[in-house]
């Protein structure tokens, strides 16, 4: 097995709750939630994030609005709406659960 693909699934299978929390902390525009996923280490391009909003935006569990931007074309800023607000709950929840359960059966003997 390849180390470097397990990584990149473990990230992947996180990925659209860390853009849902950045969302649920501000509005932003798809380089801001990049520059915030790779100063995390969540390392994603602009192909990746783009199917993920369409998904959660066809969910209804975000919108967005368009801006003129000074400096090149508008800008479509995303922020979270009361739906997805309620589903970021729910699933700050759950990452709480997951964390305790995988530390609970991570943990080597004497640690």
């Amino acid at each position: 097995m390849n180390i470097e693909n397990a990584k990149a699934q473990m990230r992947k299978g996180v990925l659209e709750y860390c853009i849902m929390a950045i969302l649920g902390r501000k509005e932003c525009y798809t380089n801001e939630i990049i520059s915030e996923l790779k100063e995390a280490k969540l390392i994603v391009v602009e192909g990746t994030l783009y199917p993920l909003l369409t998904r959660l935006k066809n969910a209804k569990l975000l919108t967005y609005r368009w801006e003129e931007s000074k400096s090149g074309p508008p800008r479509k800023y995303y922020t979270l709406t009361e739906e997805g607000q309620s589903f970021l709950l729910e699933l700050d929840k759950t990452w709480e659960d997951l964390q305790n359960a995988v530390l609970k059966t991570t943990k080597r003997l004497g640690s």
